[in-house]
């Protein structure tokens, strides 16, 4: 496989990595929600299986093996069944307007790969586009956790960011140590099931999950 081939690919799925980003923030519904995050997260385990392939990194494929298990398997089941157990089908309601929140996400795009252009002159990787992706992907999935009041959706937005900083992290610096992936997708798995508790526990406290009633009782203090 060539490098200039294997450039174009990767770049390919750094553009998908940020279609789905720019979709997941578009998003109302929350199990099409969970559906768009296992989807980057398919693209995120081709990306690494290309880079394995690419620079025959053995510890890659486990990469491979943990974001095709753990991104696009375990998480999304976990999520979507949180979803059917408290009811939830639709977040309808966002911070702001959505197209003045999609420009805010179109202007932290630009100022990416402005910031990101010098560093992957430096780096020599693979593309030098992804960088300035992945970490477009990673604003933006922030700018989700904010937006939203919802609690299952701003989890869903921290999970995206993590996927975005692997993506960089597997294209950018040809994958982490497997001590670190181990500690990573650990952290994450605990995480979720301690936000699934989290979610549980709100509910039958306020009888919802928009964040909106955990504010009304920080302002009753």
């Amino acid at each position: 496989m060539s490098s200039p081939f294997v450039g174009q690919v990767i770049d390919l799925l750094a553009a998908l990595m940020l279609l789905i980003a720019f979709a997941m923030l578009a998003q109302r519904r929350l199990l099409r929600l969970i559906h768009l995050f296992a989807l980057q997260g398919a693209v995120l385990t081709l990306n690494t299986m290309v880079v394995a392939v690419t620079l025959v990194q053995s510890h890659l494929w486990f990469s491979v093996a943990l974001n095709l298990v753990l991104k696009v398997i375990v998480l999304p089941m976990i999520l979507i069944r949180v979803v059917n157990r408290l009811g939830l089908r639709r977040d309808a309601e966002s911070v702001g307007n959505l197209p003045f929140i999609m420009l805010v996400a179109v202007v932290l795009v630009i100022l990416s790969f402005n910031v990101a252009l010098p560093i992957s002159r430096l780096a020599g990787t693979i593309t030098r586009g992804t960088l300035g992706i992945a970490m477009a992907s990673m604003l933006i999935a922030f700018l989700m956790m904010i937006t939203r009041r919802k609690a299952v959706a701003q989890v869903v937005g921290f999970l995206a960011m993590e996927n975005a900083l692997f993506f960089a992290a597997t294209s950018a610096t040809y994958g982490m140590p497997m001590v670190v992936e181990l500690g990573i997708a650990l952290d994450v798995l605990v995480g979720t099931f301690i936000f699934g508790i989290f979610f549980f526990q709100i509910r039958e406290t306020f009888d919802s999950l928009d964040t909106r009633s955990l504010e009304r009782l920080g302002g009753r203090e």
